[in-house]
């Protein structure tokens, strides 16, 4: 998706590797293997001070939850990356069996709704000061105000769905406008 935006990208393994890049997709997966996974190989500090530092970061899923700044339903002593000002739900729609696809109003990209895959996804219970609210996807109740799913500030981008698994570029064109801006 990153190369059909016009963007290269490279895999981030080490601290060295994170040194030689403009920007950071943080993917899906799992958010506890991934803290676990950066605590190990000596990611999780260097990942913070360029996130700190301004580094424009995208999360998608698991890295919506390493970008925010407050878990609920973590994992006992699970941390984040952090840097934004946010408040994730880990698991919020429920277990693998509960994924689903919606399609989403989504005003940033445009006034085509945009087609969403959410797969064991967390959502945003609560934003600080500075989140913009970018979507919501209605509620299975339906009291009308939705669940955040797509959130930014400044140069962090976080969405609860995985843009990646559809044929439309637009999640990731915007990320790649906020590295230009930087």
């Amino acid at each position: 998706m990153l190369a059909a935006v016009g963007a290269q990208s490279r895999p981030v393994r080490t601290p060295a590797e994170l040194d030689a890049v403009d920007a950071l997709v943080l993917p899906g997966g799992e958010s506890t293997t991934m803290w676990r996974l950066a605590r190990t190989f000596g990611l999780l500090e260097p990942l913070r001070r360029r996130v700190a530092g301004g580094m424009p970061a995208y999360g998608s899923c698991a890295g919506m939850i390493m970008l925010a700044d407050r878990i609920e339903g973590g994992v006992a002593g699970q941390e984040t990356v952090g840097g934004m000002d946010i408040t994730v739900r880990r698991n919020a729609f429920g277990r693998q069996v509960d994924s689903f696809e919606a399609d989403l109003d989504f005003p940033a990209l445009g006034a085509e709704p945009l087609h969403a895959v959410f797969i064991r996804a967390p959502w945003v219970e609560k934003v600080g000061d500075g989140v913009e609210v970018l979507s919501r996807v209605a509620t299975a109740d339906g009291d009308g105000t939705g669940n955040i799913v797509a959130v930014r500030q400044g140069r962090l981008l976080a969405t609860s769905f995985h843009p990646e698994l559809t044929a439309d570029a637009r999640v990731h064109a915007l990320f790649l406008d906020i590295v230009k801006e930087a």
